[in-house]
């Protein structure tokens, strides 16, 4: 069996969106900054791949209207979206974990450094260690 096949057919665009809901980012920078407008950017959680034991998933930036998804902005944001109760990091590896079933765990994660991709579009990737059960 593939499991890159089969981890793309698990993390579809419904069940990312549902591990972390758009409204997510506007609660985010509600508590960030006390007014959800004030964000730069909307959050997206994304399917990179697998590698061995190793799942990737990617926090997508994706820059709002009329703002600037600047680097400076975005480069510190693994620290602070490690730790952030809104975010939840940990919570959405636990969910990832739940939809895996019995055939994975995840033992820990890590979110990378930011990659910019287009001016526009920055990513955050993170790494789920997985261990077959």
């Amino acid at each position: 069996m593939n499991t890159t096949d089969t981890f793309s057919t698990i993390f579809n665009k419904a069940k990312l969106a549902e591990l972390f809901p758009p409204e997510r980012t506007n609660a985010f920078f509600d508590a960030l900054f006390g007014d959800a407008d004030e964000g730069s950017y909307d959050i997206e959680l994304g399917y990179r791949g697998s590698n061995g034991n190793q799942l990737t998933m990617e926090l997508i930036l994706h820059e709002r209207p009329n703002c600037c998804l600047a680097c400076n902005l975005t480069q510190g944001l693994p620290q602070v979206f490690s730790r952030h109760p809104i975010i939840n990091i940990e919570g959405i590896v636990q969910n990832i974990g739940a939809l895996l079933g019995e055939a994975y765990s995840c033992k820990g994660w890590s979110l990378g450094y930011t990659e910019q991709k287009t001016r526009s579009l920055h990513v955050i990737p993170l790494k789920i260690e997985l261990e077959k059960i």
